[in-house]
């Protein structure tokens, strides 16, 4: 496992279209399907990565509480399922029903997504505002396993109050730090 920082898209850049397998009910999820008028979080995330179990807990808090306020998210796994199958949209299923994930778990099989995305390490945040424009790339909040910070989302909460709020986004912004993407 190689500590791996988020590549950090350009701000304002539109968010990538895509459209993906959702691991749970086996539909195709767009980028039109989850797109909000308010934000839309799309976040690259993995079964196996340690740093992403770690802040699940936090990802789905936060996801439960800014859906209320007309946030969408969705996570994609764009892993290498042939040497790492725990990813595989099978068990990616299972750990989304064991977690109560309230968002569409897609599956990036052919790893484009990610690509487009310039997405380095699970977990990868991006938050695009009602226009689909980048606003906000980086860290859940400092926590990291073993480092002693609580979770609390607070970078992302930071940037969802911003957006919501229709005032601008802090620009100083912390990369993501996890597991690198398993490329093919």
């Amino acid at each position: 496992m190689a500590l791996t920082e988020s590549n950090m898209l350009a701000l304002g850049t539109k968010a990538p279209y895509f459209e993906l397998e959702d691991v749970r009910s086996g539909k195709p999820v767009s980028l039109d399907d989850i797109g909000s008028d308010v934000a839309t979080v799309v976040m690259f995330i993995c079964n196996h990565c340690p740093y992403v179990i770690h802040v699940n807990p936090e990802i789905v808090k936060v996801a439960n509480d800014y859906s209320q306020k007309g946030v969408s998210f969705v996570g994609i796994s764009s892993n290498d399922v042939e040497k790492y199958p725990e990813d595989g949209p099978d068990k990616m299923a299972i750990v989304a029903k064991v977690l109560k994930y309230p968002f569409p778990y897609l599956f990036d099989e052919t790893q484009n997504v990610a690509k487009d995305y310039d997405a380095a390490c699970t977990p990868d945040f991006y938050v695009f505002d009602r226009n689909l424009e980048l606003v906000y790339r980086g860290q859940l909040d400092g926590s990291r396993p073993g480092n002693g910070v609580p979770l609390t989302g607070a970078d992302l909460r930071a940037a969802l109050d911003a957006v919501i709020n229709r005032e601008p986004v802090h620009p100083i912004q912390q990369p993501s730090a996890g597991c690198n993407i398993k490329w093919k």
